[in-house]
Order: structure tokens, then C-alpha cells, then sequence
């Protein structure tokens, strides 16, 4: 069998294989995935240079979870951590898992987003009951960050299965820490269910988080793209202490097969499921790592539009998106160039209700990414920043209109204070070699691929 159930403990390459097991049916009624129009997607991809040839064998750890029938959680009574990006072909792991004859679901929790993943960002998630399996649900971004001793009565063992993006800030890694605790807390095992870190394994970037800069957007010393799967942070996240309380829990994770650190999510061959609802396309969240800093403007990050965070623009005259592309396009940045743009946000339902500058005529530039394998997120973020921030502050104004939050994502003050000293991108980059050199020393001992 292809399965492979990877306790922590044993992470130096004397891991105990352990059979994991799973099962799969269609589900039609509870999760929906989110149509992208046909012609927007391949008008986004018409600019990318170089295609990637497809992973021809990749398996997630539900798939494998699947192929094993179950076998580890035989008997068992489980707790599903899932969002609507749990699917294993058309099908979603809460329906495979009703279907076993060997497994109970005992409770469902939804991370940001709820469980269909089309909750406004920022927006509370309420509780309510699964009306197929009649399993209660039960919110992780509500009155609750993580599951409390009334929800986890009565069940065997914790189960992760939602799709990441790689960004320190996206906030379903740090509901996976908090979760880890409490299952620590009331001695059951947290199984991760491994998928692909779209950005790759091997690309990591941007500032580690200072311990003043903890929030649930960076709840780990970690940098912004961290290169990890969730498997590969779980385990990193315990075996460096990351959160208290984590040293006795018995952490598993099924790994995926036929995914190296140099795939970016084209090459996997996947179909795009929006893991949330403000990145409808894998272009959104390779760019969302850089372009998320703009959340912390008075400019607009593309909130309001079908292409959020692929377009950023500000209430400036109309030249102003021309003279930012000139700029950014003369920098030569690998795997991009930059358009004008004009848009003006609108109330958009499950996607964005009331947008930063609705209803205004906005002005800026958007990403034309050439080549994703080569495209630097994080970089290309701080060069944008840069050039908006020197525009604001050539028309009188700063534009960071929340440093604060600036400093939460960047996990950091340093970036704004770079800005304000009039750094050039090149300097605010090197800022972070040093740390990003000593993380990357870190994470070695954790990394399953």
C-alpha cells in the first residue's frame, strides 16, 4: 500500500508505517463547490509562458486515507476539521466517511469561511447540525477558535483535512495549531490529512513573526510563504514548540505520494477548488502572499471584482495606474509584468458584501503573471508596496492607513519602517535573508518530501 501514518516522534526517518484507510461518496447536498466561468479561467492563464506537465500520480492523505479502507480508524468515533476543499475526486471526505461501516462521525468543525468556504472574510460562523449524517457542527471562527471539552465528548480521535495556501496569515493553519491543543488537552490523536502547498515546497519568504506580532494571522515564528505542507507544519509546530501544551499529543499524518517541493499547484494536475472565497484561482493565491499587505492600505486590494488581489488600485487620477505599471515594469521582476487597471468595487454575495471603496472609480495596476514557477509572491508584493507607498507619499500621504495590521502580516513593524526611511525593495528583501536562512535550517528535520 501507498499509505504511510507518520507520528511526530519519529521523524528522523525511523517513522513507524501505519496503514490509513478511507471511503468516498458524492456530495450534493451540504457542500457546492464554487464555479469559476470557463473563459475567466483561461483568460488567466493565457499569459503564463510555460505550462507545467502535470504530476501523473499524485495522491492526497484522504485519497490514501480512502485506498486503505479506514483501517487506522477502525471502531473509532471522529472529529472532521474540514471545509469544502476536503473532496477526493467529486466527493466530499464527510460523505466517504458516513459511508464507512467501520467509522462514526461524531462532530463536524468549520474553519473560516464555515464549512462551504463562502463566509466573508472576517465574518463569524455560527454552529448548526449536518442535516445528511445529523453530525452537530460546530465553528472554529465564532465564539470559539478551537474545539472546547463539551464538543469533543465522546470521540476518538481529531481529523484535518483543508487545503492550504502557504501564507503565514491564511487563517486555517493556525485553526489546525489551536485544535492540535485541544486535542493534546483531552489525550486524542490529531490526524492530518496532507495536501500540496500550492506555492511549492522549496519557495519561502518574507519576514519570521516577532513574538509581539502573534494574532490568529501569525500564529507562529514562521515567514510569510513558509514552503511547508500542513503535515510538514503540524509536525514543526510540536516538535519546536510553537504553542504550549503539545509535547504528549499523539500527531499522525497520512502523506501524500507523488508530490516533490518543486511542484507549484498547475503542476499538479488538480482542479482548482477556491479554497476561500477571495481567491477563485490558483492566480489569486500565488499573488495573495504579497498583495494580502494591501489590506493594511486605503487602497483596494481587488476586493469588490472578480479579480481580487490580481489588481490593486487607489481613488488616483487616471494616470496613476500607467505611471505604477511603467515603474514596476521597468524593475524587470521574474515571472510578471503589470497593466493599468480601472475598476470600481461592488457588493459582490459570497464573495465580498461591502468592499473597501465600493462604488468608487479606482486607478492602480494588475499582475500579468508569465510564468508561475519563477513568479516571487512575497518580493513582487514589497515592489508594489513600494511603488503605491512612494505615489502616496509624492501626493501628500502615507497610504498605510492601519499600520498596525501591516505589522500583524508582515509579522513585523520593520516593513513599514523601511518604507518610512525610504528603502529601496532590494533592502526590505535583504532584511529578511538572514531569518528566512536560520527557518530554513529549522524546518529541515520536519520535512516529510
Amino acid at each position: 500500500m501507498l499509505s504511510l501514518l507518520s507520528p511526530v516522534a519519529e521523524r528522523e526517518g525511523e517513522r513507524e508505517s501505519r496503514r490509513m484507510g478511507g471511503r468516498k461518496n458524492a456530495s450534493s447536498h451540504l457542500f457546492f463547490p464554487i464555479a469559476l466561468p470557463l473563459l475567466f479561467a483561461l483568460a488567466l492563464w493565457a499569459g503564463c509562458a510555460e505550462p507545467e506537465a502535470p504530476a501523473p500520480s499524485l495522491q492526497t492523505g484522504a485519497e490514501t486515507l480512502i485506498a486503505d479502507d479506514f483501517d487506522a480508524l477502525d471502531g473509532q468515533r471522529v472529529g472532521l476539521i474540514v471545509n469544502h476543499t476536503a473532496r477526493v475526486d467529486t466527493a466530499h471526505l464527510i460523505d466517504r466517511v458516513d459511508r464507512a461501516p467501520n467509522v462514526a462521525i461524531g462532530a463536524l468543525f468549520g474553519p473560516e469561511h464555515g464549512l462551504r468556504g463562502t463566509a466573508d472574510a472576517g465574518e463569524k460562523v455560527a454552529d448548526g447540525v449536518d442535516d445528511r449524517t445529523g453530525a452537530p457542527i460546530y465553528s472554529l471562527y465564532g465564539t470559539n477558535r478551537q474545539p472546547t471539552a463539551e464538543q469533543l465528548e465522546g470521540l476518538d480521535a481529531l481529523v484535518f483535512d483543508i487545503q492550504d495556501v502557504g501564507a503565514r496569515f491564511y487563517t486555517y493553519i493556525s485553526t489546525m495549531g489551536l485544535a492540535m491543543q485541544a486535542a493534546a488537552e483531552h489525550d486524542l490523536p490529531f490526524i492530518v490529512l496532507d495536501r500540496p502547498n500550492p506555492l511549492g515546497g522549496n519557495y519561502v519568504s518574507g519576514f519570521v513573526r516577532e513574538p509581539e506580532q502573534t494574532s490568529f494571522v501569525g500564529q507562529y515564528p514562521i515567514p510569510i510563504a513558509h514552503g511547508l505542507t500542513v503535515g510538514e507544519l503540524a509536525q514543526m509546530i510540536q516538535g519546536e514548540a510553537m504553542l504550549p501544551g503539545l509535547e504528549s499529543l499523539d500527531l499522525r499524518v497520512v502523506e501524500l505520494t507523488g508530490w516533490d517541493r518543486s511542484t507549484r499547484w498547475p503542476a499538479t494536475g488538480r482542479e482548482w477548488i477556491p479554497p476561500s472565497p477571495n481567491l477563485p484561482t490558483f492566480e489569486t493565491a500565488l499573488v495573495y502572499p504579497g498583495a494580502c499587505f494591501f489590506e493594511a492600505t486605503s487602497a483596494s486590494a481587488g476586493r469588490g471584482t472578480q479579480r481580487p488581489f490580481l489588481q490593486l488600485a487607489a481613488p488616483w487620477p487616471e494616470g496613476a495606474g500607467q505611471t505604477l505599471a511603467d515603474t514596476l515594469n521597468a524593475r524587470g521582476l521574474p515571472g510578471v509584468t503589470f497593466d493599468s487597471v480601472t475598476f470600481t468595487p461592488q457588493s459582490i454575495p459570497n464573495m465580498a458584501s461591502s468592499p473597501r471603496l465600493e462604488g468608487t472609480t479606482l486607478h492602480g495596476v494588475r499582475y500579468r503573471i508569465t510564468d508561475a514557477k519563477t513568479f516571487a509572491p512575497v518580493e513582487a508584493g514589497v515592489h508594489v508596496l513600494h511603488a503605491f507607498y512612494q505615489h502616496a507619499v509624492a501626493r501628500g500621504d502615507t497610504m498605510i492607513a492601519r499600520p498596525e495590521w501591516l505589522a500583524r502580516l508582515a509579522g513585523t513593524p520593520r516593513l513599514q519602517a523601511l518604507l518610512g526611511r525610504g528603502a529601496r525593495p532590494a533592502a526590505i528583501i535583504q532584511a529578511w535573508a538572514d531569518e528566512v536562512n536560520a527557518f530554513r535550517a529549522r524546518r529541515q528535520p520536519y520535512l516529510l518530501y
